[in-house]
């Protein structure tokens, strides 16, 4: 079994930042892309930004210049550094990655930017 763990979530004022992590844990063979997804109230879910393992990026427009995805593969793990935050950031944050071919998803840690 293959667990997503993601944590580094909370309350922050407009302006600031954040870090979240996640971490793959399990009977992990392979790890191919992982990244971040949001889900604010009554939006559907959307990607924030992946990486594969070969370190390219993939950001949503929304959040170019301000969020920063990366990861240590010999950690299975995926950061994502939110800097910039603004109110519209808000949302529960899903960490997905493929592991041994198949994706998978984090339980989700809230991120709250206050104006």
């Amino acid at each position: 079994q293959v667990q997503l763990v993601e944590s580094g979530g909370g309350l922050v004022q407009a302006g600031g930042s954040l870090r979240l992590s996640c971490v793959a844990s399990g009977n992990i063979r392979t790890v191919g892309t992982m990244g971040w997804y949001r889900q604010a109230p009554e939006n559907q879910r959307e990607l924030v930004a992946t990486v594969t393992s070969g370190g390219r990026t993939d950001d949503a427009d929304s959040v170019k210049g301000r969020f920063t995805v990366s990861r240590d593969n010999a950690k299975n793990t995926v950061y994502l550094q939110m800097n910039s935050l603004k109110a519209e950031d808000t949302a529960v944050y899903y960490c997905y990655a493929i592991v041994n071919s198949y994706g998978y998803w984090g339980q989700g840690t809230q991120v709250t930017v206050s104006s």
